[in-house]
């Protein structure tokens, strides 16, 4: 585990059971292989987890009692007491309801009425993992930076390129001055001017992205809030941002690109950050949201015959 991991989600409130397994999709790229034995089993057998002591689910994962701990603590709790409680309430509301009919895997000679309801079930799986697994005290903080911004760069490319160009649409709208930015070297040249009350936002799912991570640096070098919205909280990019918020860790199929499933993860993160902006800056984001409408109104109706 890493010490960048460690810090992430040191000090956060034990997540609810019903969140238990969207935490371990999300978590588990960043364990060793021996904390993803334990994860995994937790998350795929939790009455029989839930019945076994720390050295009894060591053993079964063939790990160690301090492994078994060390993964109950990255999950979030404070110790393995309060892990195997969290188990035995998931399994009771696995008991108590009925097991999805549908899973995302999706074959090259699926019908079309299948492939709907298997993309709907990803889809939702995706949101319900991502809202799981969001931390609202960074969510918070990056919304209170977002309000009381003087500018707002956003970077991202590919489908990323996609969810900042949405996201600066929407600040746009409630008056704030926002700028979506794609292209690496422009991204470097803006990061340059930005200063202290500005905000810099890179969206990429791996983490890894160095055409965001570059611009997120230098704005983090130049004094400006920094935020990172990615699937990979211990990825390089974490290191350049004063605030992360995780998406959902997308499972990528032949089908599939993993793309599509972190766009709908990024897109729920977008749309939280703008509500909470629109709700902080109200008194001046309702009369630009009304006045953008009113601009279009006439490009939305009907044109006579």
């Amino acid at each position: 585990m890493t010490h960048e991991v460690k810090e992430i989600f040191a000090g956060e409130t034990p997540p609810a059971p019903a969140a238990l397994a969207a935490k371990v999709r999300t978590l588990a790229p960043s364990m060793t292989r021996s904390m993803q034995r334990v994860a995994e089993a937790v998350a795929a057998d939790p009455a029989g987890c839930a019945a076994l002591t720390v050295t009894g689910l060591a053993e079964l994962t063939g790990t160690s009692e301090a492994t078994v701990v060390r993964t109950a603590r990255l999950l979030g709790y404070p110790g393995y007491r309060d892990l195997r409680l969290a188990l035995a309430g998931l399994a009771a509301q696995q008991q108590s309801g009925r097991a999805p009919a549908v899973t995302a895997d999706i074959a090259v000679d699926d019908p079309i009425a299948d492939v709907v309801a298997k993309l709907a079930y990803d889809e939702q799986q995706t949101l319900a993992d991502t809202a799981a697994g969001l931390d609202t005290v960074q969510l918070g903080a990056a919304v209170a930076a977002l309000a009381a911004a003087r500018r707002i760069d956003v970077y991202g490319v590919g489908a990323s390129g996609l969810v900042a160009q949405d996201l600066t649409q929407k600040l746009l709208r409630i008056g704030l001055i926002a700028q979506a930015h794609s292209d690496p070297h422009l991204a470097v040249t803006n990061a340059v001017q930005l200063r202290a009350k500005d905000v810099a936002i890179s969206i990429t799912h791996s983490g890894s992205t160095g055409d965001v991570i570059e611009p997120l640096r230098v704005a983090f070098e130049r004094g400006a809030t920094t935020v990172a919205i990615t699937g990979r909280p211990d990825g390089p990019v974490t290191q350049y941002a004063d605030h992360i918020l995780t998406t959902s860790t997308a499972r990528e199929s032949e089908l599939r690109p993993a793309a599509m499933s972190s766009r709908t993860s990024q897109l729920l993160v977008v749309d939280c950050l703008f509500i909470g902006v629109a709700q902080r800056t109200y008194e001046t984001a309702a009369p630009a949201l009304s006045a953008s409408y009113e601009a279009l109104a006439h490009r939305h109706r009907s044109t006579p015959r």
